[in-house]
Order: C-alpha cells, then structure tokens, then sequence
C-alpha cells in the first residue's frame, strides 16, 4: 500500500520526472523485490485512472450544458447570424437602390446648374462681345487708337471663346463683323501713315501715329509687318531710283555716296521717326537689312556687267578691294551700331523671340566670287619679283656677312606673305583664300628652285659664303611654311581646310638644304685636295726635322679663313 500511495503521490506531481521517480523506489538493491508488486500497483492506478475518464467523459456528453448541446446552440445561433447578414444585405441595396434614385435627381439638377452656369457665362461673354464691338467701332471712327488698341485685344480674346459657336447664325455674322472690322482698322492705320508722310505732317501727327502703332500690335505680326514694310520701301524709294536709274551714281566709284545717304536717313529716322515706332520692333534693324540687301542686289549686277564690258576690260582690282574695304568697314559700323541698341523683353504680348541681327558680309558676300581677280593680282605681282630675286645678289656690297643671315629677299617675301594672306582673310574665308594658299605655294616652289637653287648652281661654283645663305634661308623657309600651313588652316572656313598642304614645299627646302650642305662638302673637297695631293707624294721617311705646323696644314686652314 505503501508502494501505491507513493506511486499516486508522485505520478500526481505537476514536476513529473520518471527517472527520478524509479531511483526514489530502487534507491537500494534490496528493494528490488517488490518490483511485482510496483508493477501492479501502477496498473490498478492505470485502470482506475481510465475507469474514472470514462465516467467523467459520459457524464459530460449527457449532462444539460454538454458540448454536444453547445455546438447544435452554436449552430443555430450562426444560421440566425447569417438571416441577420442577409437581411442587412437586402436592406442596403434597398438603400443603395433608394439613394442612387434620389441623386440621380441631383446629378441631373447639378448638370442643369452647369450647363445654366455656363450658357449665363456665354451669354455674358457675348453681351460684353458685343458692347465692346460698338465701342469698338465708335473709338475707330474717332481715331482714338490709344482705346482702340486695348479694347481690340479684349475683342479678339473673347472671341476666341465662341471659335466653337460659328455654327450659329448670330455667332458667325459678329465673327464676320469682327474681321471686317479689323481689315477696316488696318487699312485705316496705314492710310493715316500714308496721308502724313505725304504730306510732311509726320511731326504734327507723332502722338497720334504712335497710338496707331499699338493698334497694329494688337492685329498682329502681319499687320505689324505691313506697316513697317511699307515705311521701309518709302524711306527706301529716293535710294533706289537715284542708284539704279542711275549709271554713274550707281558704279563702283560713287559706292561712298550710297553709304553716307544711308547713314543720313538713318540719322532722320532716328531724329524724327524713332518716337513713332515701338522699340521691340527695332525698324531701324529692319530698314538697315533692307538696304544692305539691296545694295547687295545692286552690287552683284553691277559687278556682273563689268565682266562683260564690250571692250573686254576686267574690273579694277584697286577699284574693287577699295570698294570692298569701305564696305566691310560699313558692315562693321552697323554691327557696332546695333549691338548697341537695347532690345525688347521676349516675355511680352507684343514681341516675338528672334535671333539678333548680324551685317556681317551682308553687302561684302556681292564683291567674294571676283576676287579671283585679286589673288591674279597677287600671282603677278609674284610672278615679277622671283626673277627679280633671281637676278639680284644674295648680299649688297655694303652688307656685312654673318653666319646666320639669310638672304634678305626671303625676309621681303615673307612680309608680303604675312600682308597679302591677313588681307585676304578679312575679305573672304571661303574658297578665295584656297585659291591663294595655292598661289603662294606655287611660288614658294618657284623660290626654292629658280632662286635658292640657281645660287647652288651658278657657273663655277658658289662661293662658300653664298652657300651658308642659301642653307640658311632653305632653313627659314623649311620653318616658316609649317607654319604658313597652319596660319592658313585657322583663317579658313572649315570645309576647306583639309585641302590646304604645304608639305611639298616644305620637302622642297629642305632638300634645298641637303643641296647646299652637299655643296658645303664639296667646297672642303675642293679645297683640301692640292694639301692632301702634296701630303700623299711627301716622302716622309726622308723628313730630318718637324715644325709645329706642316705647308699642308697651313694651306688647308687658309682655304677656310
């Protein structure tokens, strides 16, 4: 009994530890024996344990708050859950159902409250289209351009409101009214110009035609370029019919007169029309480009006709690079002149972003296809100094001999070099300065071989000193064409830059170089073989007595003083 009560005693503990629980019974080798008798105490408490779950478990399934009972009360209270649910469900779509049927009363209220909205708003708009198109029309006659200017911008803009109504009959005759009335105000503004610089009323009439300027802006930029078309073909007019009409005023010689005109009426425009015209439509830009252009139209005939003279004679070319240089000089004043200018913000209604104006070979791009006549010139005039050079010595008599001159002809065709190619560049970078760069290469070709090379060759031989001249100067001029090339690449126009090669004629001096340095060779042949002849036929064996220096040493070391 004992062994049982401890048994139930420990199994009960919650700290249950078997091991434990059997080394408490074992602790000794003579409690072995009652290891029946443990053994069936367990299972009595085994089968207790069993019998009194089965009674427990039997008297819960059949008792009034059972689990059994529980479930089927859970069961039925769900399904009653799930009759609420869908009753809720159909009352919320009852509701829905309910709600969208009176806010579709809304919804149709809320789009008739628009549409009135908006039909009070065009309605509006087209009563305040129409007062301000009578005012409109009133302002005009009475040449109130200053109103008029501001009320038209209004016209236009709410007229743009009603671009989608011109189906309406009403709509579309006041569109038509509008358009009548703005050709009518344009003409009108063009007219007035017209009457008042007819009659010299200009200076009378400023206020009232600057007015009508902001008129012009309001029609637009065609109206705007109308206007200033027409005033520049005014001011214009006298130049063209004296200049053109006009043989002697119109040739090269009188190009002077074209630019001092131009330069008088810009000074009126600026004197008595500048206070006339808004600043950001810079007329006096617009007239200045008009003119150019038409002396350049001017320029090109003219040029044309003189290359087709009957008596075959060629222009000038004096003539033509003076008239060119006062021309470039006039592009460059009316650059400088209007890069001055200060110019409307692009930000307002009235201006319209554009490039800045450039003058430059605006007139000058007439003069650039004859000057092939200057780069003749220039090879004529090169063509009558090589012989010159050739023929010359390569020192005068007064002239002292240093072993690094150079002949000074070089140094007199390096100038003219230096000139003709930066007066070249400022008249064109195109195709003329190609023509050129192969102008002067052709002579620098002449140069090494009719002058530097004629000197290595000259009857007799040349003299040592001529020698050291020449390799000099072939030298210069081997650095100096590298550099010429280069010179030439920078000035002209991209597109032909590639086709610029002076390597030839650098090659060429120096071989020149190699010449003289061969000829500097042979003169120390020359001179050392009657020494070195009497040297071979000494008998030195034979000699009795030595000196510090031999008649051979003497004589080879004069052969150079």
């Amino acid at each position: 009994m004992n062994g049982a009560s401890t048994v139930s005693s420990s199994l009960d503990a919650v700290d249950y530890d078997p091991i434990e629980h059997l080394n408490t019974i074992f602790s000794h080798p003579s409690t072995l024996q009652s290891i029946n008798s443990t053994a069936t105490a367990l299972q009595t408490y085994q089968d207790d344990l069993s019998t009194s779950i089965s009674d427990l478990v039997a008297t819960q399934a059949y008792s009034d708050d059972s689990s059994l009972q529980r479930m089927q009360s859970a069961k039925a209270d769900l399904a009653q859950l799930f009759r609420k649910i869908e009753l809720v469900r159909t009352r919320a779509i009852e509701t829905e159902q309910t709600i969208t049927s009176m806010t579709a009363d809304i919804k149709k209220l809320d789009g008739t409250k628009r549409n009135l909205t908006l039909s009070m708003t065009a309605l509006k708009r087209l009563q305040m289209l129409t007062t301000a198109y009578e005012q409109l029309r009133g302002l005009a006659k009475s040449r109130q351009y200053r109103e008029c200017a501001s009320l038209l911008q209004a016209v236009l803009q709410l007229m743009r409101h009603f671009n989608s109504y011109r189906s309406i009959d009403q709509i579309a005759t006041l569109s038509r009214n509008v358009a009548e009335l703005q050709r009518e105000l344009l003409e009108q503004v063009c007219e007035d110009f017209e009457i008042a610089f007819a009659k010299g009323e200009v200076a009378s009439k400023k206020g009232v035609l600057a007015e009508a300027c902001l008129v012009m802006d309001a029609l637009g930029e065609n109206a705007r370029a109308r206007l200033v078309t027409w005033y520049v073909n005014t001011q214009l007019r006298e130049y063209r019919q004296v200049f053109r009409g006009n043989d002697e005023a119109g040739s090269l010689d009188n190009i002077g007169r074209r630019y001092s005109w131009f330069r008088r009426m810009l000074k009126t425009y600026e004197d008595e029309h500048a206070g006339i015209f808004p600043l950001q439509w810079r007329v006096n830009e617009v007239l200045a480009n008009s003119f150019c252009e038409g002396t350049r139209d001017d320029f090109k005939g003219i040029l044309e006709r003189s290359m087709r003279r009957p008596d075959g004679a060629k222009i000038d070319v004096n003539l033509l690079l003076s008239c060119l240089q006062e021309t470039m000089d006039f592009e460059h004043s009316l650059e400088k002149r209007f890069a001055n200018d200060p110019r409307a913000s692009t930000d307002t209604l009235s201006s319209v972003e554009e490039k800045p104006q450039t003058f430059d070979r605006s007139i000058s791009e007439a003069f650039e296809p004859y000057l092939s006549l200057w780069v003749e010139s220039q090879d004529k005039q090169l063509a009558t100094m090589i012989p010159k050079y050739r023929n010359q010595p390569l020192l005068e008599l007064d002239e002292e001999f240093s072993p690094q001159a150079v002949i000074p002809s070089s140094i007199e065709l390096f100038h003219f070099y230096k000139i003709t190619l930066a007066q070249c560049a400022k008249l064109s970078t195109g195709e003329r300065l190609l023509d050129l760069s192969r102008t002067l290469a052709k002579y620098l070709d002449e140069y090494a071989q009719q002058v530097l090379l004629h000197f290595l060759q000259s009857p007799g031989g040349p003299s040592l000193q001529n020698i050291i001249l020449v390799l000099n100067t072939a030298d210069y001029w081997h650095v100096n064409t590298q550099q010429l090339e280069d010179n030439i690449k920078k000035r002209v126009d991209s597109e032909f830059a590639s086709k610029v090669d002076l390597s030839s004629q650098s090659d060429a001096f120096m071989g020149v170089a190699s010449a003289a340095v061969l000829a500097l060779v042979h003169k120390v042949e020359l001179a050392c073989d009657a020494p070195w002849r009497e040297m071979r036929n000494t008998n030195w064996s034979k000699m009795e007595s030595v000196g510090d220096q031999s008649s051979e040493q003497a004589a080879i070391c004069s052969s150079f003083l």
